[in-house]
């Protein structure tokens, strides 16, 4: 069970923070971003890695203001 409780707008912005974020890092190779996200049988990552960077993610959004505006 989930510990975050989101709306589409911080979801949305959770994605986008974590898309930006691996841009910064490793430039523009989405695809290699999309390979690392699958879920695998076992209901991990592809790349555990990337799930840990999408908890950051979603903890910066949502413990931070930025939900909040507009």
């Amino acid at each position: 069970m989930s510990r975050y409780s989101m709306d589409e707008r911080v979801a949305f912005v959770a994605m986008s923070r974590f898309v930006w974020q691996f841009a910064n890092r490793a430039g523009d190779d989405l695809l290699t971003r999309l390979g690392d996200i699958g879920i695998e049988a076992d209901g991990g990552t592809t790349d555990p890695a990337a799930w840990n960077d999408w908890l950051t993610c979603v903890r910066s959004v949502v413990d931070g203001a930025e939900h909040r505006a507009g």
